[in-house]
């Protein structure tokens, strides 16, 4: 009986030993699961901080271009209503009318050209030499000013 009870404290020394080691094992697994815990969370509280600060950056920048494009959009309305511009919009409009016009007749190029070419002599012209000098003193009667005289004559 005396050779069973040495035998089981043995076994109940050696039991305490391995449960003492083991539960030091889990102590320092619960310690390095616990750090490693710690760790992601702050490692996510650090992503989320900088997505914060990122959304709020994009936020702040979509919210700067809008205003951007407000006072362009309304300097383009400016613009748009300066003298000048709907001339300026009517003149592209002809030249876009006169192109097709080209492209699509063929006898329409030539005679365009012709015809630009010898208002733009007289145009030259009259700003230098003695037909720009008589233009000063005479003032000459334009297309319009012969269509109001001869309405006006066909009414009385």
């Amino acid at each position: 009986m005396q050779n069973v009870l040495i035998g089981l404290g043995c076994g109940l020394a050696v039991a305490l030993i391995v449960f003492i080691v083991l539960m030091i094992r889990l102590r320092e697994l619960k310690a390095s699961s616990e750090k490693e815990k710690d760790k992601l969370r702050q490692m996510l509280a650090a992503r989320m901080e900088l997505e914060s600060e990122g959304l709020n950056k994009l936020k702040s920048e979509n919210e700067e271009l809008r205003k951007q494009n407000e006072n362009l959009r309304i300097s383009m309305q400016t613009y748009a209503q300066k003298p000048g511009r709907k001339e300026l919009q009517r003149l592209n409009v002809y030249q876009k009318a006169v192109d097709r016009l080209i492209i699509n007749s063929p006898g329409f190029g030539a005679a365009w050209q012709a015809a630009l070419k010898e208002s733009e002599d007289e145009f030259e012209k009259t700003y230098v030499g003695i037909q720009a000098f008589v233009r000063r003193l005479i003032p000459t009667k334009t297309d319009a000013q012969i269509i109001e005289i001869e309405d006006k004559q066909n009414k009385e």
